[in-house]
């Protein structure tokens, strides 16, 4: 009896082991694969679209247009470096100081310390939640990610697969959609309302900004002429 179920034990181990293999194959196919081909559609916007039809609405559709990095306005690579991640040329993935301060403070939100890099990863790769299992994937991915490609690569992969409202992924979809004009026409102002609903782009709507959005846009267009325009990308090899 022992037997048995110690052999049926080291079968599921054995089952549980390869599944695990298999999504590190893919993962790391993911890793390469996307360091040079458009991603057609990420792991967020596969989990928001399933959603969806499991609650009955077939109207819902998970949208992006893929773009490349010459086809965004500057503009929106500093507005989303400027809101989100300021530290994002320097860092290796993480910003040590803000994981510390988030630490220390158990009212923080893990967002506060989570770089482009990392929403990158979790955007593409992973699903939504705040489990300490998922951010330790999270973890190891935007290790490979780092490794394997550019900082310029990272920012042009988030700024096509980020959520910009409902249904509305990446910067192509989400001006078409807000200013009805191609993501490379994007003003400052208009990158820093897009950039504006990033912490929560379900609650926080572009088309009809809160005084709330307004404020942070304001904010995000101080912040972009502080780090320096686009002279800041410039010298960091982001434009």
């Amino acid at each position: 009896m022992n037997k048995h179920k110690g052999s049926v034990g080291q079968r599921i181990r054995r089952i549980i082991g390869r599944i695990l293999l298999v999504w590190l194959g893919v993962w790391l196919a993911g890793i390469l694969l996307f360091s040079f081909l458009p991603v057609p559609f990420s792991a967020v916007m596969a989990e928001r679209q399933i959603s969806a039809w499991l609650h009955g609405d077939f109207s819902y559709v998970a949208h992006s247009d893929w773009v490349g990095h010459d086809e965004i306005s500057p503009w929106m690579g500093l507005a989303v470096i400027a809101s989100e991640d300021q530290k994002f040329p320097d860092h290796w993935g993480f910003d040590v100081a803000a994981i510390e301060s988030v630490l220390d403070n158990s009212d923080s939100r893990m967002r506060g310390a989570s770089t482009l890099s990392q929403q990158t990863t979790k955007n593409l790769f992973l699903w939504d939640g705040r489990s300490w299992v998922r951010k330790g994937l999270e973890a190891g991915l935007t290790v490979g990610i780092e490794t394997v490609w550019t900082k310029r690569r990272i920012l042009t992969v988030y700024l096509n697969i980020a959520e910009f409202g409902p249904g509305i992924f990446g910067v192509e979809a989400a001006s078409q959609r807000y200013f009805h004009k191609p993501a490379s026409r994007l003003t400052a102002a208009d990158a820093a309302l897009l950039a504006a609903v990033l912490p929560n782009p379900i609650r926080y709507r572009a088309a009809a900004p809160s005084g709330y959005v307004r404020e942070r846009q304001q904010w995000i267009m101080r912040q972009m002429r502080q780090l320096g325009g686009e002279g800041f990308l410039q010298r960091n090899k982001l434009d």
